[in-house]
């Protein structure tokens, strides 16, 4: 694994702390190109190996981007070049091959034992004849077991975790969460394994499988409260809104111009709260008197803090109440959020040659993260990556012109 690097003289971009890394991206949609995107944010050189029609989130849109791509394939695929090479075919096999003779990692999302089928299957080939490979595989819900080797999407994942149970209102019914947390949370888990095998080969030399599921990861977002409390009291978790089971108040709330949500988790917070708003005899009334009698108060508190809170304009009454060190927040729509001086700050919205991307979420002081280069066309980079792995112009083109690879676009 590369080890981290100082900073280079002022004026020229620090090298990043995956440097040096060399990734190839099987995968397609959400989960597994994200993961790749995130290595390649730190500096990994990660090509995108797709099928000859493209990654299929190339056709979810519109809407499309400055260049007319789809922006659900832009928001997952920035800085990696792109070959398209057909792996049913021996000869695109063979190209895949030359490609893993150079690779550290490789990430692929196909259905379980389609690797297999091709002669590259991790146990049965990869791993003796690479053995400091790192293959990451993320699937629906494994190879085997009783759901093992089906599909699976974010939707389908958050259905049968039981995430959808606890989203939503009584009156709602089970509800998606709006946006496919357990796709991108897999995504996490899967660099966050490709990171942990990393550093153990810096100890043994030997690569190994990663695996990240859908299902595991769904499971996994239950933990807290809901797991723990099924755990614990044996009492299945109902769909609440927006509200806590265990905490009161946290949940959103209607303020003269629009909705806010407050966070009180202790007696210091609740008590400020009460003193923000005027509310003092709240904080003295016996029923919330602590987090326990709060909970068991829940409507009864929410009424009058509803009654309260109307008398107050949203964005003064929450900045008054973090000043105070009590969380609270406007409920944004996605433009205000974007466009939220704290969101340009802390440069979560970055422009790259006028593309418009989300910025890099975890920062490292001395080797930060950034947006290198824009998404790239379907096998755009075809010709440089057979070249590099010292194809001649010729055998090039008899690939191109027998369908194995894509030629890149004009």
């Amino acid at each position: 694994m590369p080890e981290p690097t100082a900073p280079t003289a002022a004026g020229t971009p620090p090298p990043r702390a995956l440097a040096g890394l060399r990734v190839l991206d099987l995968s397609r949609v959400l989960a597994g190109p994200l993961c790749a995107q995130m290595l390649a944010d730190h500096g990994a050189a990660v090509i995108k190996v797709e099928p000859p029609e493209g990654d299929e989130a190339r056709r979810i849109g519109p809407p499309l981007d400055e260049r007319g791509e789809c922006a659900y394939f832009a928001a997952l695929n920035r800085g990696k070049r792109s070959i398209a090479l057909d792996l049913s075919r021996a000869d695109g096999r063979a190209v895949l091959g030359r490609l893993l003779d150079e690779a550290d990692v490789l990430i692929e999302n196909f259905l379980p034992g389609t690797m297999e089928k091709w002669g590259l299957g991790y146990e049965t080939t990869l791993a003796a004849r690479h053995p400091r490979l790192i293959y990451c595989n993320v699937s629906g819900f494994g190879a085997d077991g009783p759901l093992g080797g089906l599909p699976g999407y974010d939707a389908v994942a958050q259905a049968i975790s039981g995430l959808m149970s606890i989203n939503g209102t009584p009156e709602s019914g089970p509800v998606r969460l709006g946006v496919p947390v357990v796709d991108y949370l897999t995504g996490y888990n899967a660099m966050v394994g490709v990171l942990l095998a990393l550093a153990a080969r810096a100890h043994t030399g030997a690569g190994q499988r990663v695996e990240a599921t859908l299902f595991d990861t769904g499971l996994a977002l239950l933990l807290a409260p809901h797991a723990s409390n099924w755990f614990y009291s044996g009492r299945i978790p109902q769909r609440m809104g927006s509200s806590h089971p265990n905490i009161v108040p946290y949940d959103c709330y209607a303020a003269a111009d629009g909705p806010i949500f407050l966070g009180v988790v202790n007696n210091g917070q609740f008590a400020r709260l009460c003193e923000c708003v005027q509310r003092p005899d709240l904080a003295s009334d016996p029923r919330f008197a602590d987090p326990v009698r709060r909970r068991e108060h829940r409507d009864v508190l929410r009424a009058e803090l509803e009654r309260t809170l109307a008398r107050y304009p949203a964005a003064e009454l929450c900045d008054t109440l973090m000043r105070r060190g009590v969380p609270a927040g406007v409920v944004n729509n996605v433009e205000q959020a974007l466009t939220h001086p704290h969101a340009l700050h802390r440069e979560m919205v970055v422009q790259a040659d006028g593309h418009r991307h989300i910025g890099v979420p975890v920062k490292l002081s001395a080797t930060p993260g950034r947006v290198a280069s824009l998404p790239p066309r379907l096998s755009e980079h075809a010709d440089g990556i057979l070249a590099e792995l010292g194809l001649s112009t010729a055998e090039r083109e008899t690939l191109y012109r027998e369908g194995t690879v894509a030629p890149p676009p004009a």
